[in-house]
């Protein structure tokens, strides 16, 4: 029963057993940013993380909502959410119920202006945000990531100059692009699938 759940702000540290164990990007998630982090508890226990950060980069609002640099407050990222695998056996539509809380909840600690997720199309087409009506943007450009050469492997380079570096480029999967405009005076530049 939902009535055996409840919502609370965690720390980062709480929040990364689950994100390292369960997260499909758990190796990406070893330095995942902070931000506004909420627990999902069930009888007490952590059984699920949402984390609320800034845009990733300024440039994203601009090309999104045609604003400036000093103009991005209140824009957020749903950057991670996770739930235990048990959990989501067991809760049917935990996913949407926990991010809806989990957004009330931001609400009520910032200011909001909108919410912008994405669903990675190599992992899943984004089904709980559809769920709680975030608005459906389509999928976010081909894009490419430089690989460094490390030892047997590579590692993904996540920013800065590559000259001189030894690597290769890949293709990054595409995402699928969801968001929640509550600020009314915002206008979405994408164009609503």
């Amino acid at each position: 029963m939902k009535s055996d759940y409840s919502i609370a702000r965690i720390a980062k540290r709480e929040a990364e057993p689950i994100l390292l164990t369960y997260h499909y990007l758990k190796d990406e998630s070893k330095g995942f940013k902070s931000g506004f982090n909420y627990g999902l508890f069930f009888n007490k226990e952590l059984v699920g993380v949402a984390i609320f950060t800034g845009f990733p980069v300024p440039e994203l609002a601009k090309g999104c909502f045609g604003l400036g640099r000093s103009e991005q407050d209140g824009l957020f990222e749903l950057s991670r959410l996770c739930i235990t695998p048990d959990i989501q056996r067991i809760e049917h539509n935990i996913a949407s119920w926990f991010v809806s809380r989990a957004i009330k909840a931001l609400k009520l600690d910032v200011n909001v202006r909108a919410i912008l997720s994405y669903a990675d199309s190599s992992h899943h087409k984004g089904i709980i945000y559809q769920a709680c009506n975030f608005k459906y943007y389509g999928l976010s450009a081909l894009k490419k990531d430089f690989w460094i050469k490390d030892g047997d492997g590579f590692s993904k380079h996540s920013r800065g100059k590559i000259k001189g570096m030894v690597g290769e480029w890949r293709p990054r999967s595409q995402k699928h692009r969801y968001l929640m405009v509550f600020d009314k005076t915002l206008k979405c530049r994408w164009v609503e699938k």
